[in-house]
């Protein structure tokens, strides 16, 4: 019996060494595979211009600072590992995949060995990466602050230009780079919370993603990242200055500052709360746009403009992305301003005027009467498609107060109109107003079939859209009608529709949805806009 038990033991064992043996061949291969493969690399980057030109750069230093120092300073001939994961040594044998040794009657693998030359060609190569990760070094001289004694640094840009990196990178150079001073302050603003956390952070060119040494921790609870150095970044938003009140910055990056809810009183109360260290600044990367607060920026002397357009950062948007821009918005208003970042003016023949429009915002909206949620839906489905929707009501004194722009672009019939009812229950208001020329009875069929009590009044169109603009715009000129805050992408419908429409040619959704919100609230003929009393 402990002859058949010793046998069996014997043969479990011998089993165990056969697979044991399998996995390290199979690991052997891999190696010599990783080898071969980062040979190959190295070969090619060898012949590259940039490889060449990298030569005679300086090495980057400290291009990991989370590495061991004696790494840093180690010649190329006793480098540990390469980008790969293969050991490398000078003294080593050339072939790969040999040199199994026995332990135990064991086989086990070797590592996998380059040669001096090798080695050497991947102290390039690592430099070369070093090289890349370097912002200091692969940076455009746009995105890099600019010299001089400037309290406020406006980078205007246009989409996909590179200004939230420049701003994530001069954050990150501030609170963790190589002259930091520990323990900063610094305020992170956007036009929401949602914003700072989606762009200023966690976006794809956001503080922790570019973050390659020292990357700060998130404290969502608190609404702020913390860096080793204890260094702490808060984020606002433009919503509610008065959370500005109290703390205090050395320096604040603002993101998107022409589309801010609240944008002067946010931009005041930012101004008041910069007063730490010996040179507090602020860095503002946004889309122009011709607002009074951006207009009185540019002109203020302690303000550095920079201008940089979405073609300079054409290596880093998608293939076809600027050719399909320039063939869509070419020369167009839009396209220089939301492609080359120019800061265009209001059309001398447009109906509304931005110092019109922000003449007539205000805080505190009070009591309101009669609420209406009018909608323009749109005409077909896809990315571009907009379905216009803007709540307004009437205050105790008859005018017209247009309360959100609660548009939604690219939704399918169910997604707008689930937008409509949202909007409907959020503000308790009183009755919807669709406008029917586009889909007829099935407006109100899509609205109902989400709640079948809703309070649906279908209007039709009989006139042009300026035309039934025009009385609207009367409105305004009386003073007869406020903003209850900052609405960007309406305003700047209104302030770029003229009798030909809009200068890009696309449908004013919002503007009509606004031009039926007040004309069912504040003028006669079932919805045909008709001025009283003029």
């Amino acid at each position: 019996m402990d002859r058949l038990k010793t046998k069996a033991e014997f043969r479990h064992l011998e089993k165990r060494m056969r697979k044991h043996r399998l996995l390290v061949e199979r690991l052997n291969l891999l190696q010599a595979k990783a080898a071969s493969e980062t040979r190959r690399l190295i070969d090619e980057m060898d012949g590259a211009a940039t490889c060449t030109q990298l030569q005679a750069l300086p090495r980057v230093e400290n291009a990991n600072r989370n590495a061991p120092a004696e790494d840093e300073q180690m010649p190329a001939a006793d480098l540990n590992t390469d980008a790969a994961g293969v050991q490398t040594s000078a003294e080593a044998s050339e072939t790969p995949g040999q040199g199994l040794q026995s332990r135990g009657g064991v086989d086990s693998p070797s590592a996998v060995t380059f040669s001096a030359a090798d080695a050497g060609r991947l102290e390039r190569f690592r430099n070369l990466v070093a090289y890349v990760r370097d912002w200091t070094q692969t940076g455009r001289s746009e995105q890099k602050p600019p010299e001089g004694d400037w309290r406020v640094w406006l980078l205007m840009g246009g989409r996909g230009s590179g200004k939230t990196r420049a701003g994530a990178e001069w954050v990150q150079g501030l609170a963790a780079g190589k002259t930091a001073r520990p323990g900063l302050r610094i305020a992170l603003v956007a036009e929401t919370l949602g914003d700072a956390r989606e762009v200023m952070i966690d976006g794809v060119s956001g503080i922790c993603r570019i973050a390659r040494n020292n990357r700060p921790d998130f404290e969502a609870s608190r609404r702020r990242l913390v860096w080793p150095n204890g260094t702490v970044a808060q984020i606002f938003s433009s919503e509610d200055p008065e959370s500005l009140r109290g703390p205090q910055f050395d320096y604040a990056w603002c993101d998107e500052l022409g589309k801010w809810k609240h944008g002067q009183e946010t931009w005041d109360m930012l101004q008041f709360a910069l007063r730490l260290g010996d040179h507090p600044r602020a860095m503002v990367t946004t889309t122009p746009r011709p607002v009074p607060v951006l207009k009185a920026l540019i002109t203020d002397p302690g303000t550095t403009t920079c201008r940089i357009r979405t073609g300079d950062n054409a290596a880093n948007l998608a293939p076809g992305f600027l050719s399909a821009m320039a063939g869509r918005y070419g020369g167009t208003r839009l396209g220089r301003q939301e492609l080359d970042g120019e800061l265009i003016e209001d059309r001398e023949d447009a109906l509304w005027t931005r110092a019109g429009i922000e003449a007539l915002k205000l805080r505190d909206t009070g009591p309101l009467g009669r609420i209406v949620v009018a909608v323009d839906p749109p005409a077909g489905m896809g990315r571009e498609s907009c379905c216009g929707i803007i709540v307004a009501g009437l205050d105790r004194a008859g005018r017209g107060v247009v309360l959100a722009d609660c548009s939604v672009e690219g939704a399918s019939p169910a997604g707008w109109a689930g937008a409509v009812v949202r909007a409907f229950r959020r503000f308790d208001a009183d009755r919807i107003v669709a406008e029917v020329n586009q889909g007829g009875d099935m407006v109100s069929a899509v609205l109902r079939g989400i709640d079948a009590q809703l309070p649906v009044t279908s209007v039709r169109a009989s006139r042009g859209k300026w035309m039934r603009a025009e009385p609207v715009a009367a409105l305004y000129e009386q003073g007869r009608v406020v903003h209850a805050g900052s609405f960007p992408a309406l305003e700047d419908q209104m302030c770029d529709f003229a009798p030909d429409g809009l200068s890009s040619g696309r449908s004013p959704d919002r503007l009509d949805a606004l031009v039926w919100a007040l004309t069912a609230l504040m003028l006669d003929g079932g919805g045909e806009p008709r001025v009283r009393g003029i």
